[in-house]
């Protein structure tokens, strides 16, 4: 019987990045798994608050002042009061892939009491290919143990290269508020040893508490919007990056798994609080998925910046109908891009940041 390969761990190509406005005690239960790893925490909200960051960690961290100070103008992109700000992460990262995760996410265990390592997990999904243009309903035939049924066409089972890893949570669902409202107590303890990957031309709802990506194939996509201090919406963030995401992996022919890993979600927001960041949403979400669905990129979008820019003038086009603030969004994934390009010039992949943040 052939032995199974190690999972490799990329400690050197691959960045955590945190969104958070507290301190990170949190850490010390993530350790063993994320002590090898360098952090980059966005530090949400007032600047001249200290964070404080267990003692062993590597990582930097950059505040309001430092987002202001190294994207000039241009950090008007970068969301403020709202957990979207993690995407400036993304982009001060050097890394081939990023691991992104909520301040209130502990370790999972899985029905055997084991401690779930997500990051290895996660890395798995990335390393493997996906499947996006046939289904497998043994899931991902890629994990051990499985393999593509009897039908599944051979000239498809190289499959495609994910750009994606979706990760799900025990305890608290990620809920919207008027589920969270007529569902107070529910929790999620059902655990399902699965991954798949989501269909070509199917949107899904991103959450970003867990998400891990190949930042080279698919990260100048992962703009969480433009959220929270001074906008209409919250609570949007991610599921606009898995919208623009989902549509450009299907139009380059990259691929999203989502399933396992799992993580301990230990808080719930408040619903009300929700409701109030999330009630523009609840209706604009009736045009913008219809509005996805239905776009095509043309055959000269052949990158994901020119991807994304195509696709900004289309929000602009036919979401600005909707409501002016996709018109300000749609300029504000011009400018994330620009920004983007700014600090990840072609071929300069190991480059400082300019006047960099609080390192360790």
């Amino acid at each position: 019987m052939a032995s199974v390969k190690p999972i490799p761990i990329l400690k050197d190509e691959l960045d955590i990045v945190i969104p958070t406005i507290r301190n990170l005690d949190f850490l010390e239960m993530w350790r063993p798994f994320f002590e090898q790893y360098h952090l980059i925490i966005v530090q949400d909200g007032d600047p001249s608050k200290t964070i404080k960051v267990p003692e062993g960690f590597d990582y930097e961290l950059y505040n309001r002042n430092d987002i202001n100070r190294i994207l000039g103008p241009k950090s008007s992109c970068i969301s403020f009061k709202d957990s979207a700000c993690r995407c400036f992460g993304y982009m001060v990262s050097k890394k081939k892939y990023i691991y992104t995760i909520d301040d209130d996410c502990f370790v999972a265990k899985d029905p055997s009491g084991k401690e779930i390592n997500a990051l290895q997990q996660h890395i798995k999904n990335l390393l493997s290919p996906s499947t996006p243009f046939f289904f497998n309903t043994l899931y991902d035939p890629y994990t051990e143990g499985a393999d593509f049924v009897r039908g599944y066409p051979f000239s498809l089972r190289e499959g495609a290269p994910t750009a994606v890893s979706h990760g799900l949570w025990l305890n608290i669902p990620d809920y919207d508020a008027p589920t969270q409202l007529v569902k107070p107590l529910e929790r999620n303890t059902r655990y399902v040893d699965a991954v798949l990957t989501i269909p070509k031309g199917t949107l899904f709802p991103m959450c970003g508490m867990n998400l891990a990506f190949n930042r080279e194939l698919i990260g100048p996509a992962m703009y969480f919007g433009l959220m929270g201090d001074g906008q209409p919406i919250g609570r949007y963030d991610d599921m606009w990056a898995g919208w623009c995401v989902k549509v450009i992996c299907d139009h380059l022919g990259y691929g999203v798994k989502t399933g396992l890993p799992y993580i301990w979600h230990s808080k719930a927001s408040n619903p009300f609080v929700n409701l109030k960041k999330e009630y523009n949403g609840i209706f604009w979400q009736e045009e913008a998925i219809p509005f996805f669905q239905s776009v095509v990129l043309p055959k000269e979008c052949t990158t994901v910046q020119k991807c994304y820019i195509e696709l900004s003038k289309q929000v602009k086009e036919k979401l600005g109908k909707v409501d002016p603030y996709f018109n300000k969004l749609g300029d504000a994934m011009v400018t994330w891009i620009e920004a983007w390009d700014d600090l990840n010039p072609t071929g300069s992949n190991s480059e400082k940041i300019p006047n960099g943040p609080i390192t360790k």
